[in-house]
């Protein structure tokens, strides 16, 4: 068997990453194919460097564009190359446009799909990504749930291809990578307790006044706010007039992109994190991390986080994030327990399922 993993964010390295470790350790056929949609060296070749992968045996400079631009970009450029390496399986990982363009691509030629990370659903329609996971649910052959809920909703969707519970791969990398990890952001900035925010949805970052809302919140935090900055998202703060108030703030440190270990380290050492990221819901609740998260959105596709009491949904509002701010910072609620994530062996169980595929 022969599979081709398809990745092109810095989220797929990571969550791709134990599954290449496990395929190399069993001698298994693959290749690694990057649609590049982060284009930015500290956006994605970092990441293949401190994770130990192998560079891509391809690389098809998608970079940016509208939505259409990236998925059409990926199917015409995966058709070429499937053509010429003619794998079994595709593997693709989450939601966004490379996933599409490479499920759609490989199962117009025939080749079998395996949707890593399966089953997630926000039933927010104005989301690219809530289209992306579950048009590639049902057309994928293999479908690896993070947990039991995800695995259910395949289920009542009616999916046609086998279903697999195997948790979600980013246990894996912060079990693995975590001893690894560290920063010295803290100390250079001069501070000791802090909040980790990260934004990067259009919704937060690519609005105006929902840019601005952002600023006030980051300004009135009870405490500094780290925030790692997407480069488009600080064009924005020049373009929208509101890196004044950013640079007029003691109270925000923006930085730049960092890689995983020095962002994991970040996440082990603050005190609580704001984010709109999906995967950050993930990772808070994972051995070592164990980290309060407020989530920047209405709705989230990962509701064990907030089942689990280590999440909560604030919306967008700037006095209702604010509130769940203060309120999480003065609890002293245990997030000891066990993520609803997985053990961290979904790497080994995915690459055995693969093996045992007909």
């Amino acid at each position: 068997m022969k599979i081709s993993i398809v990745l092109g964010t810095r989220p797929e390295i990571i969550k791709m990453a134990p599954i290449i470790h496990e395929l190399k350790a069993r001698g298994m056929d693959f290749e690694v194919v990057h649609t590049d949609q982060h284009y930015d060296k500290n956006m994605s070749n970092i990441f293949f460097e401190e994770l130990e992968l192998p560079m891509p045996d391809i690389n098809l400079q998608i970079g940016s564009g509208t939505q259409a631009e990236q998925v059409a970009g990926t199917m015409l450029g995966l058709e070429k190359h499937f053509m010429k390496t003619r794998p079994d399986v595709v593997l693709v990982q989450g939601d966004t446009n490379a996933v599409l363009g490479g499920a759609i691509a490989a199962v117009k030629m025939g080749i079998k799909v395996g949707h890593v990370e399966a089953g997630l659903r926000s039933y927010d329609n104005r989301m690219p990504e809530e289209h992306n996971r579950r048009m590639t649910d049902h057309i994928s052959a293999m479908l690896f749930a993070p947990t039991q809920r995800s695995a259910d909703i395949l289920e009542n969707e009616n999916v046609w291809g086998q279903i697999h519970v195997t948790g979600n791969t980013v246990i894996d990398s912060i079990v693995r990578y975590l001893p690894k990890a560290k920063t010295e952001i803290p100390s250079q900035l001069g501070i000791d307790k802090f909040i980790l925010l990260t934004a990067h949805r259009a919704e937060n970052v690519d609005n105006p006044q929902a840019l601005s809302d952002l600023v006030s919140v980051m300004e009135k935090c009870p405490l500094p706010v780290v925030y790692p900055i997407h480069p488009r998202t600080r064009k924005n703060l020049d373009n929208f007039n509101l890196m004044s108030r950013v640079n007029a703030s003691d109270n925000i440190h923006l930085v730049d992109p960092v890689g995983y270990f020095e962002f994991m380290a970040l996440e082990k050492e603050c005190s609580l994190v704001i984010s709109d990221s999906g995967g950050i819901q993930e990772e808070v609740t994972a051995p070592g991390i164990k980290k309060p998260i407020v989530i920047i959105r209405d709705n989230t596709e990962r509701p064990e986080a907030v089942e689990s009491g280590f999440a909560k949904i604030a919306g967008t509002n700037p006095d209702n994030v604010l509130n769940f701010v203060n309120e999480v910072l003065a609890s002293d609620k245990d997030l000891t327990g066990r993520t609803p994530f997985g053990d961290g062996t979904a790497g080994k169980q995915i690459v055995g399922i693969l093996e045992g595929f007909k």
